[in-house]
């Protein structure tokens, strides 16, 4: 169909193409819908079954809640949702309505399970059991909410708003707060639980990055070399990968040069690295990580 056959389509032909799209959003919807409830789910499972019981904290406002409910004895479930809603309100005004909506629908699913859980005897009673396991299915709990447009804690959206005005990471930021956080867990349930709740803390911590980064880890590359016609022609015929030649400029020479890029598993960064070193040793290799990959012909698939 050429340009003006598209322009001048009947709206009886459009209408499928409507339909489609609508019946695809509200898919993407209902599968966001699923994930976020699944993801907070967790973090309940985690929080009543595993870390709760066994006086451990996670970082943020759900460590506060926690000592809070234990010095005050108010259940956790209202003290998750209340300390967040004023946080909720700034990410409301100064993120964006669908964040802060997505937020408010993971902490109020979250704060429903801590409150159903409740009753629930822990799975196990030894501290670094439950540190580990807690923070696995935390961190996993998390990462999915996350990935899926919301977040289970306040103090990423303060982290957020700081980082904009001050020089420091999101990650800087959320990372001092939780310092104090989980220092005052020493005062409240002593220091061996601090240092247990520190692990779960860090096994959350990277699990979220799993979670949202994918075992099998996408890697954008970028080469540079005279032998680009090649090292792109054996990248396709070896890695079995779509290659895209850029047009550059030396910054030092003023010459022209071709840039290849290729986006990869991880599990194919070493082999790239023959590939490319077979043809051109002097050739220059940017490595980065991507989170995720959509469109075009990239397949993940595991190496023979």
């Amino acid at each position: 169909m050429n340009v003006s056959q598209q322009i001048f389509t009947s709206e009886d032909e459009k209408k499928p193409l409507k339909a489609g799209s609508m019946k695809a959003a509200r898919l993407r919807l209902a599968q966001r819908i699923v994930m976020m409830v699944l993801g907070a789910g967790m973090m309940s499972v985690a929080l009543e079954i595993f870390l709760v019981p066994n006086e451990l904290i996670d970082g943020g406002i759900t460590g506060i809640s926690i000592m809070l409910s234990h010095i005050f004895h108010i259940p956790l479930g209202i003290l998750l949702t209340l300390l967040n809603l004023p946080f909720l309100i700034i990410g409301y005004k100064q993120i964006g309505k669908t964040f802060a909506l997505s937020t408010l629908f993971a902490v109020v699913v979250m704060s429903v399970g801590t409150q159903l859980l409740h009753p629930v005897n822990p799975i196990t009673v030894e501290p670094l059991l439950a540190a580990v396991f807690g923070g696995v299915i935390l961190g996993v709990g998390v990462g999915l909410v996350v990935r899926y447009g919301g977040s289970l804690d306040g103090t990423e959206i303060v982290a957020i708003l700081v980082a904009k005005k001050l020089p420091f990471s999101v990650g800087e930021v959320v990372m001092f707060f939780n310092f104090f956080i989980l220092s005052g867990a020493g005062f409240v349930f002593g220091w061996n639980n601090a240092m247990f709740s520190l692990i779960a803390y860090y096994i959350a911590f990277k699990m979220i990055d799993i979670t949202l980064e994918g075992l099998d880890q996408s890697k954008s590359v970028w080469i540079i070399s005279d032998k680009f016609r090649d090292i792109g022609e054996a990248l396709t015929e070896r890695l079995g990968r779509g290659v895209t030649y850029l047009d550059g400029e030396g910054g030092f020479s003023g010459e022209n040069k071709k840039v290849i890029f290729v986006v990869i598993t991880r599990l194919e960064e070493a082999k790239l690295k023959s590939i490319v070193e077979d043809w051109d040793s002097d050739a220059f290799i940017a490595i980065g990580n991507i989170h995720d990959v959509k469109g075009g012909r990239f397949k993940k698939k595991s190496i023979h």
